[in-house]
Parts: C-alpha cells; structure tokens; sequence
C-alpha cells in the first residue's frame, strides 16, 4: 500500500488527536483518583484498568450525588 503525501499528513493529524485525546483521558482517572495513581503509572495501565477505574470513578461520583456529599 502506497500512500500520498496528503493521506501521510492526515493520518499523522488523526493520531496526534488520539494521543492527545489518550493523555487527557489518562490525566482524568489521575485527577479523579486524587494522588494515588501518578501520571508515570496511569501509562502502564492497559485498557481494562483504566475501564474498571473510570467505571469505578462514575460509581463513586453517583453516589456522592445522591448522598449530596461533597464531591470535589
């Protein structure tokens, strides 16, 4: 497969956008988890992890709404 410069450019755009989408989603889960994941270590995680984290965050952010305790 041959590609032209152009769909070069536009592939590289597309990735760029995804690693920077992939980095503020990283930085969410460290946010969220208040100190005790690093952003070093929130890299290591693979894709489960980090589901069961963010899955674990929205558990945790429902309940405080219902309890109306304070959440941030």
């Amino acid at each position: 497969m041959t590609w032209t410069v152009p769909e070069i450019l536009r592939e590289v755009k597309v990735l760029e956008e995804e690693s920077k989408q992939f980095k503020f989603e990283l930085s969410k889960l460290c946010w969220h988890m208040r100190g005790s994941l690093g952003y070093d270590e929130a890299y290591y995680l693979g894709y489960d992890e980090r589901e069961i984290i963010s899955k674990l965050i929205e558990e945790n952010f429902e309940i405080t709404k219902k309890t109306q305790m304070p959440y941030f």
